[in-house]
């Protein structure tokens, strides 16, 4: 019986050290998310009493060398209509990501600085620094254990920013974060935030194979302090399609402030 314990222990020791932290985070950037992309999107805020705000979106993406383009447009209801959000996601660990916010009332675009992308999107949970890839080069990776989330094998991990800068853009000291193993997605990750005793849980509560690419289908964002939580935000898309004809030349800031 003795025997049969160590060997299961040594087993279990062998397959987490098999794969680094930072060799699963690459594995995660590396993934095919497709390309050329468009989505409907429906945004759902739920404040501490239970009262709900939904708004309606449509999304684009496409991927412009290694680099990933972005674009938001809301729909419904009136007081956010129009809005339009762009992102230039940059691989370049050493370049800022490019992000913009065109307000229709002021009919102004907004350039997100780097001290405002730990802040609220749109009054979501997520922040703006949430709507980019984490540059892998940018942080430590610790396999902590294996664990089934939702009946699947994932590693479970800590990861923690390599710079102050880092933190201060996005508003997090460290996270612990759960990669499925047969698909290198990350399904559920809890954030520490820098400010306010706060911690953010991000779950993925729908995920399927689109024309071959793992996709999110739904994911849900829930600010708590201790027990309490303060605030959810779940995002759900549909009618999700790769391969559209999509121009680099419509990912700029005269788009937004043009609209659909």
């Amino acid at each position: 019986m003795i025997l049969k314990t160590l060997l299961v222990a040594s087993l279990t020791l062998s397959s987490l050290l098999a794969i680094t932290g930072q060799e699963i985070a690459q594995k995660v950037h590396d993934r095919d998310d497709g390309d050329n992309s468009t989505s409907q999107m429906k945004m759902i805020l739920t404040d501490k009493n239970g009262h709900q705000r939904i708004r309606d979106l449509k999304t684009f993406t496409k991927d412009k060398g290694e680099d990933k383009l972005k674009l938001m447009f809301f729909l419904t209801p009136a007081d956010v209509k129009n809005t339009a959000f762009l992102t230039h996601d940059f691989e370049d660990s050493s370049r800022d990501d490019d992000q913009w916010l065109y307000l229709p009332e002021l009919q102004k675009v907004k350039r997100i600085a780097s001290s405002d992308k730990s802040s609220s999107f749109m009054g979501s949970d997520f922040t703006y620094s949430d709507m980019t890839d984490r540059n892998v080069e940018d942080y430590n990776y610790k396999i902590m254990k294996e664990k089934k989330v939702g009946g699947h094998k994932t590693w479970q991990m800590l990861v923690t920013p390599k710079s102050e800068k880092t933190v201060d853009e996005t508003g997090y000291t460290k996270s612990i974060v759960f990669v499925r193993q047969d698909n290198f997605v990350i399904v559920q990750a809890l954030n520490y935030i820098k400010a306010g005793k706060k911690l953010k849980y991000m779950k993925v509560k729908g995920l399927k194979q689109i024309d071959g690419i793992w996709t999110a289908t739904e994911m849900q964002m829930t600010t708590k302090k201790g027990r309490k939580t303060l605030h959810k935000t779940v995002f759900k898309f549909s009618n999700i399609k790769y391969n559209q004809n999509l121009k680099e030349s419509f990912f700029t800031t005269r788009t937004i402030q043009k609209g659909l």
